[in-house]
Formats: structure tokens, C-alpha cells, sequence
């Protein structure tokens, strides 16, 4: 549990400062698609998470914009940190089960945000909302995350 602007978060039940969880999230993306995407947390709270990519050639289509797939990464990749983050039990492991995208906006360069905020937080299922947006706050991508939580 860590304590931050006067809010509590749950982390392996451990006391930790906001900086604190945003290293260990940023942390266990070694060498996995998030650290390929240059997905990094860049905020935390008591009911979301922020995270950045940038969009490069690298996440590009073959016609020079984002591709949705990488979209749809960040977005997971933000609303089942979000719920491994915020959960109050670190016996228990997240599964994403379903997800979906809309696209809305190209782009072709800059900074992409998303930031995950549950809908519903049930003991079992969980449902999360991930907006993306640009470096002009423009939205990019609605994306909906279902989740499954199970003791490990």
C-alpha cells in the first residue's frame, strides 16, 4: 500500500511513494513488448494509470501512420498494469480477456497517452477504459478492457 497526494494504493502490500510504483511498473517491462514499444508509466492514482509510447516509424503502417495494433498494445499493456497496480490483493494474478479498439484519429508522429480507469472492479471481472490521446490532448483511440482476476 503506498500513500500519495492523500489517496492509498494497494502494491504488494508494501508502503510505497507514487515514484516508488512507477519504477517497479517501468521496471518489470524488460524485455518484453513494452520496453519494444518504448511504453513507459508516467502517472498513478487511486483509481488509473498513465502511460507514453512514442509513435515512430518502428509502430508505423506501411503508409506512414500508427498502426492500430500497436494502439491496442499500449492500451492493454496500461489497463492490465493498471489493474496488477491498483489491485488490494497480491495474491491474486490478471488475466486480459477481451479487448476493443476504436480508432479515431492518424498520426504520424509525437507522443501518445493513455490513461486506464476502471468502469466496474468486481472481485472476479474486472472492466477498464482506455483513452489515447495526442501531444494536443486530441483523442486517438477508445479502447475497453475486460479482465479476469484469479488467486495465482
Amino acid at each position: 500500500m503506498f500513500s500519495t497526494g492523500g489517496f492509498l494504493i494497494f502494491t504488494k502490500k508494501q508502503k510505497m511513494q507514487k515514484e516508488e510504483v512507477l519504477k517497479l511498473a517501468n521496471g518489470i517491462c524488460k524485455n518484453t513488448l513494452m520496453e519494444t514499444l518504448d511504453i513507459r508509466f508516467t502517472d498513478v492514482g487511486e483509481d488509473f494509470l498513465t502511460a507514453q509510447m512514442p509513435v515512430t516509424s518502428k509502430i508505423h503502417q506501411p503508409d506512414g501512420v500508427l498502426h492500430g495494433g500497436a494502439s491496442v498494445a499500449l492500451a492493454e499493456s496500461v489497463g492490465s498494469a493498471a489493474v496488477f497496480i491498483l489491485n488490494k490483493d497480491a495474491d491474486q494474478m490478471v488475466r486480459g480477456i477481451e479487448i476493443s479498439a476504436n480508432h479515431l484519429k492518424s498520426v504520424r508522429e509525437g507522443m501518445l497517452e493513455a490513461t486506464a480507469r476502471p468502469i466496474h472492479q468486481g472481485k472476479t471481472i474486472q472492466l477498464w477504459e482506455i483513452k489515447i490521446t495526442d501531444d494536443a490532448g486530441a483523442l486517438v483511440c477508445l479502447s475497453k478492457l475486460t479482465t479476469y482476476t484469479r488467486p495465482k
